[in-house]
């Protein structure tokens, strides 16, 4: 755990926003999952409750105008990337109103005025992907940096180490996470990857690969502010893994219980990213217990704001089946 003056050095206005972000993420994903049980979200939903300080802690490392890449778990890449609520709360409910007009639904939303460039279900089809988007940075002479997000289960196709191979070899400026949340759908990782640490194949590809604490945001954070300064000094990419855990299924629709025992998920849930960054705040001094708890309001305010507006948007009418269509 960071010491006082670690923790403060970082400054008040940096480790708020971590704090209201991943609030953020939680109510909105919980959000989310009530709304699925409910029938209105017309597809699967997966949500990353139990993950919020690995998208928080990257997105604060990056600019605005920087990149983001995701995958199915992706609403709370979007979220940390300053992606409107409303907006991505209609998207995911398939109304008009939405990011895309309903038409990326919960695992295809995506916002390129804020930088999400690229989210969809295919597992570790956005990490060549990412490559691309690191080439063409390169050759429009930018320092931007792309940071592409994927699961321990896209680790082990041939997506992974050919995305990889091309970003080291082109020099991309590419921040490459691996969030490691123990389960590719039901196959715990020791069944299913070779090493112990998903980071240690990054020395395959001669670029840096850390592992960090997942569950800490303040961790997360360092590990990807120092890969994004050395993506934007033309060095390339590098390969963060971190160690977290999701506390619900697969997808809202499942129990999750057939492949993991509930002493396992009480014990990451002991871990809860969000009260650890709250417990330190308070304990340093940094925050107050009346300040956190205006920010819980606010979130709350705002999380209810945004799924109003997605119940009471209209859907696409049929008139509109064959635009975008090419």
């Amino acid at each position: 755990m960071p010491s006082s003056g670690e923790l403060a050095s970082l400054g008040k206005p940096l480790l708020m926003r971590l704090f209201r972000t991943m609030l953020t993420i939680r109510r909105f994903e919980e959000a989310i999952a009530d709304l699925y049980k409910r029938g209105l979200v017309p597809s699967s939903a997966h949500v990353y409750i139990g993950q919020e300080a690995v998208a928080a802690g990257v997105c604060a490392a990056l600019r605005p105008d920087d990149y983001v890449l995701s995958t199915h778990r992706g609403h709370a890449h979007s979220i940390a990337k300053g992606v409107p609520l409303e907006k991505l709360a209609a998207e995911i409910l398939g109304r008009a109103t939405g990011l895309n007009r309903g038409r990326g639904g919960s695992m295809r939303p995506c916002c390129p005025e804020k930088g999400v460039l690229y989210s969809c279900p295919i597992v570790g089809s956005n990490i060549p992907i990412a490559a691309g988007v690191g080439l063409a940075i390169r050759l429009r002479g930018t320092d931007q940096v792309v940071a592409c997000f994927f699961g321990d289960g896209a680790s082990n196709i041939g997506d992974f180490h050919e995305g990889l191979n091309l970003a080291a070899i082109w020099k991309a400026p590419v921040i490459y996470v691996c969030e490691n949340n123990q389960y590719a759908i039901s196959v715990h990782v020791s069944r299913s990857t070779s090493v112990r640490d998903i980071a240690a194949r990054a020395a395959s590809y001669g670029i840096p690969g850390l592992v960090v604490d997942g569950n800490d945001v303040v961790e997360v954070y360092k590990a990807a502010k120092w890969a994004v300064e050395r993506a934007r000094k033309g060095l390339g990419p590098s390969l963060i893994e971190a160690k977290t855990y999701r506390w619900l299924g697969h997808h809202v629709g499942d129990p999750g219980t057939a492949y993991r025992s509930r002493e396992e998920v009480e014990a990451w849930k002991a871990k809860c990213p969000i009260k650890r960054l709250r417990e330190r705040l308070l304990a340093h001094g940094i925050a107050s217990e009346e300040e956190l708890a205006r920010v819980e309001e606010e979130v709350v305010a705002e999380v209810n704001r945004a799924v109003e507006f997605a119940l009471n948007s209209p859907y696409a009418g049929p008139e509109e089946l064959y635009e975008f269509v090419y």
